[in-house]
């Protein structure tokens, strides 16, 4: 959506990104794109959710920090959508609340165009299903791709048009929405932390049985019980990592 934006000569007044524990191929993405956005006059920002008041010690910052200090699985794997609200959107919301030129919108009484890159693709138009008709007093909601018509084929042929790499699905490497292969593919380190979420967690679920919350035909409801099955850890390392997580 940015690239065409571009493109077309209509450049976003201010892209924002909220800073979150990416899964390792969306990483290093991150900063490529922002070198390209600043090559293209396209102000972009970094935001990042501010903890206030820690519950737990050891203070903690982000998503990942906070589930590991208060034993807890992010909210999503209850079922519930608030670590995106808290992390993704909140920081964005106060961002933009002390943004001279949204100031100056809203004091003339005029709404803040926010875009959102739904595309018309099967999974994107159940997106925008339960998003249309959303209204607000400070913003007004535009969806470029559905009103170019495009899908996930049209979005990579431009993006690899103006020259960057394809960019995969951006999550949380500990996401509930994670599929197996994306879990295979993570870095030891990354199951390592894993492993010590659910078991920081486990004391205190009642009916979720981890990550992936219920088992299925296909897969465990534990992303750790997955790890094992997989051998994409030593089972003394799961055990060892188990067995010293503060309780």
């Amino acid at each position: 959506m940015i690239v065409e934006l571009v493109r077309r000569g209509e450049p976003p007044d201010m892209v924002l990104l909220a800073a979150m524990p990416e899964q390792p191929h969306t990483r290093p993405l991150i900063p490529l794109f922002r070198d390209w956005m600043d090559a293209h006059a396209v102000p972009n920002e970094m935001v990042e959710y501010k903890v206030t008041h820690c519950k737990h010690w050891p203070p903690y910052n982000d998503l990942l920090e906070a589930c590991l200090t208060n034993g807890t699985l992010p909210s999503i794997a209850f079922g519930l959508h608030s670590c995106s609200a808290r992390h993704k959107i909140s920081p964005q919301d106060k961002w933009v609340k002390a943004w001279p030129p949204a100031q100056h919108a809203w004091g003339r009484g005029r709404n803040v165009v926010r875009l959102i890159g739904y595309d018309c693709s099967s999974r994107d138009n159940q997106r925008y299903a339960h998003r249309e008709g959303h209204v607000s007093d400070l913003y007004d909601y535009r969806y470029p791709l559905r009103e170019w018509g495009w899908d996930r084929d049209d979005c990579d042929r431009c993006i690899a048009g103006a020259g960057l790499p394809l960019f995969p699905k951006s999550s949380c490497f500990f996401c509930t929405s994670m599929k197996s292969a994306e879990v295979r593919a993570l870095p030891p380190a990354e199951l390592r932390l894993i492993v010590l979420m659910e078991a920081r967690a486990a004391p205190r679920l009642r009916n979720v049985e981890g990550l992936w919350r219920r088992s299925t035909r296909t897969r465990p409801g534990s992303m750790t019980a997955f790890i094992r099955q997989e051998d994409l850890l030593d089972p003394v390392e799961i055990d060892a990592i188990i067995a010293e997580a503060p309780t």
